[in-house]
């Protein structure tokens, strides 16, 4: 039996991860640079990804990565690969317990990781990883199992070396008060704001989603979102502020529901509540009872309100 080497990526690599993505997920992978070996290789070189690859007998057979900004505190467990053949070996485990021990040594405070909800495999991974999830993003990408549909993706989050990222000490909503309990026994609380970076409102558009930071909800932008156009997939990243319950209300008023918390990364130094409106609703059985229950009321927008 040949053996399994478990390696930093190389350079001449690039082409055979992206043939390993393909052979795992045919031409519908959310994130288009692997399909251009060319990108792969560029992505390394400025050090913006920094993978390992699973190989036996000269052949690529499993890969994982970590993307990170420059000189960015926090990184992102991607690309996670392995051929159907190569499976019940842990490997997706084993690249990326080293992949964090990377992101240890290259300064980074926190590591996140977004998890498919098509099969359970991803989700228990995580967790074993020790990972905590803490949001949800319906219809977040295209579903690279069924082209017809698209996937809901579940947020999870580790912090390295000791660092604290606590939530700050603000009242949710009751019917959501044991989740809350939750993330503040896994990353604590604080009195103090968030420090928030940048301008105060953003927009961008990502492929059929209207992605919208906010650093708080004043009464002309409520009216705002809810005179966007009807037929918008749309997701809400707003700041969280001493209105955090008032803001909920308000926002399901409008349709938007609360699907948890991402950390801040680019736009404050905390954590940003999430808002969908616009998300086909479905019926998911989730690894995560903390999940479960937040998809649950995504189901059911009525116990919401």
């Amino acid at each position: 039996m040949k053996t399994l080497c478990l390696r930093n990526y190389r350079a001449g690599d690039a082409s055979a991860v992206s043939q390993l993505i393909r052979q795992v997920y045919g031409d519908y992978y959310a994130h288009p640079h692997v399909y251009l070996p060319h990108m792969i290789s560029q992505n390394h070189s400025s050090s913006r990804w920094h993978s390992l690859v699973a190989e036996v007998g000269g052949q690529i057979l499993g890969h994982a990565t970590l993307f990170r900004q420059t000189a960015s505190r926090s990184a992102e467990l991607a690309l996670t690969v392995v051929h159907p053949q190569s499976r019940g070996q842990n490997i997706a485990t084993r690249l990326s317990q080293q992949l964090l021990t990377h992101a240890q040594a290259l300064g980074c405070h926190a590591v996140s990781i977004k998890q498919v909800t098509h099969h359970p495999y991803t989700q228990r991974m995580a967790l074993k990883l020790g990972f905590h999830n803490t949001g949800w993003l319906p219809d977040h990408v295209p579903s690279p199992y069924d082209t017809s549909a698209r996937e809901p993706l579940i947020i999870g989050c580790q912090n390295l070396s000791g660092y604290q990222q606590p939530l700050p000490n603000v009242e949710w909503p009751a019917r959501f008060e044991d989740f809350k309990q939750h993330l503040c026994s896994v990353f604590g609380v604080r009195d103090q704001p968030s420090r928030w970076r940048g301008a105060s409102v953003k927009i961008a558009q990502n492929a059929h989603r209207y992605d919208i930071v906010l650093k708080n909800l004043d009464p002309a932008m409520l009216r705002q979102l809810q005179e966007l156009p009807a037929h918008w997939l749309v997701s809400v990243q707003l700041g969280l502020s001493r209105h955090f319950a008032a803001d909920c209300d308000r926002l399901a008023q409008i349709g938007f529901q609360f699907t948890g918390l991402a950390p801040g990364e680019s736009h404050c130094e905390g954590w940003l509540a999430l808002f969908h409106r616009g998300f086909v609703p479905r019926r998911l059985q989730l690894y995560c009872p903390h999940m479960q229950g937040l998809h649950d009321s995504l189901a059911n927008p009525a116990a919401d309100n």
